[in-house]
């Protein structure tokens, strides 16, 4: 889930675009391909499941390992 706080945020999907706007949110499904594209300054909250990948399953030098200092 992405919440915008500021700047707008485009959600890049297969079947089309989202734009999202200050005080909107957007769930991605379960399993969506998606590309957050900005062409500026965006703060926005993510919210995902615990021991989501940020990188899917792509891997690599950009992959985060999972904090469990947070639970």
């Amino acid at each position: 889930m992405l919440l915008v706080v500021d700047g707008t945020l485009t959600i890049q999907l297969r079947d089309g675009d989202v734009t999202v706007t200050p005080g909107q949110l957007y769930v991605v499904p379960r399993g969506v391909e998606h590309c957050p594209i900005a062409d500026g300054e965006v703060q926005a909250m993510l919210i995902e499941p615990t021991r989501v990948t940020n990188t899917g399953d792509a891997g690599g030098s950009l992959t985060g390992e999972y904090d469990d200092s947070l639970l």
